[in-house]
């Protein structure tokens, strides 16, 4: 029978936060010799931290690998938990420091680049002018999937996402609805089509499109869409996720793309563009922020939050790219 670890006497009065930091420097550098002179203290130093933290636990904690020390089983569950308990350490600071001062702080973001090229520059110059010390660190994402385990090793503080993309089924992730988005058909203003009331779909059919790889939303919503008529997909000229790229096609040239409408929203002045009357199927589109479930949240990030909400609610989304007036997207 496997003895019972007595809190007291062997982890309460021996295991100190220094020992988890070191321990978090081994893990991450893979290394006892580099994580020695990342921490500017002697390897002997860092060899005996472990050594005390293995025998107050009584496991073996790190082991020799191909690529370096590596953490045993038990020493990923000391990780895991040990990235949790500094987190939430720091959290507890940053909320100290939000009560004593409300209009400072810091926040960690992810965002595809649908949205931190299109709404969240307006939503940055509202917010910062209401918090002016806040430092928003922004980092563009391809795909929200992807940058879950940063959210979940805390080095995001939150994901700006289109829903669809991500997977609601994880129970320690956390998704709430900024606002509804759809996809709209676009080409630029000088084009052929942008004078026109009304398109049939059939027309565009053999025009250039400039689409996005892959099983994207815009490219699903138009093979049903052409799949209901009974037209075959358009073949696309160019293939890209770049919205500036296929933005600049579309002001330069006689291209065609799917955008979502807080896009086109945002890029219709900046790049004459226009949006198309071309009849699509009722669609739900939203736009979310994914953190992590049982995280507590930076203060700033929830007033961030708070204030995407605020500002996208006054956002006219409808079939023309005039939204309501800016002084009432101030909250």
């Amino acid at each position: 029978m496997a003895s019972r670890i007595d809190w007291e006497s062997q982890i309460g009065k021996r295991l100190r936060l220094r020992d988890l930091h070191v321990f978090l420097a081994v893990a991450q550098h893979g290394s006892m010799a580099k994580a020695a002179a990342h921490l500017g203290v002697s390897q002997p130093a860092v060899s005996e931290v472990v050594a005390d933290l293995e025998f107050a636990l009584d496991v073996k904690l790190l082991e020799r690998g191909p690529h370096g020390v590596e953490p045993t089983n038990y020493g990923r569950t000391l990780l895991q938990r040990s990235i949790t308990a500094f987190d939430e350490l720091k959290q507890g600071v940053r909320e100290i420091e939000f009560q004593k001062d409300p209009t400072a702080g810091e926040l960690r973001i992810g965002s595809v680049e649908s949205i931190a090229s299109s709404i969240l520059p307006s939503v940055i110059l509202g917010f910062s002018q209401q918090y002016p010390r806040v430092v928003l660190n922004v980092d563009q994402i391809v795909t929200p999937t992807m940058e879950l385990p940063r959210l979940r090793s805390r080095s995001l503080d939150l994901v700006l996402a289109r829903i669809s993309a991500v997977p609601r089924e994880d129970d320690d992730i956390n998704v709430e609805i900024l606002f509804e988005d759809r996809v709209v058909v676009a080409a630029g203003a000088h084009s052929k089509w942008a004078r026109r009331r009304k398109i049939d779909l059939a027309e565009l059919a053999n025009e250039p499109w400039a689409l996005l790889p892959g099983e994207s939303r815009n490219t699903r919503v138009l093979q049903e869409t052409f799949k209901a008529r009974g037209l075959p997909m358009p073949k696309a000229c160019v293939l890209t996720f770049s919205v500036h790229l296929r933005a600049n096609l579309l002001a330069n040239g006689p291209f065609i793309t799917a955008f979502p409408a807080s896009v086109l929203r945002f890029y219709a002045d900046r790049h004459a563009l226009k949006a198309l009357p071309v009849k699509l199927p009722p669609q739900s589109w939203p736009v979310a922020v994914v953190t992590l479930k049982n995280r507590t949240m930076n203060p700033v990030g929830r007033a961030f939050i708070d204030y995407f909400k605020r500002f996208t609610s006054t956002i006219d989304l409808s079939d023309s790219p005039v939204a309501k007036r800016s002084a009432a997207a101030r909250p």
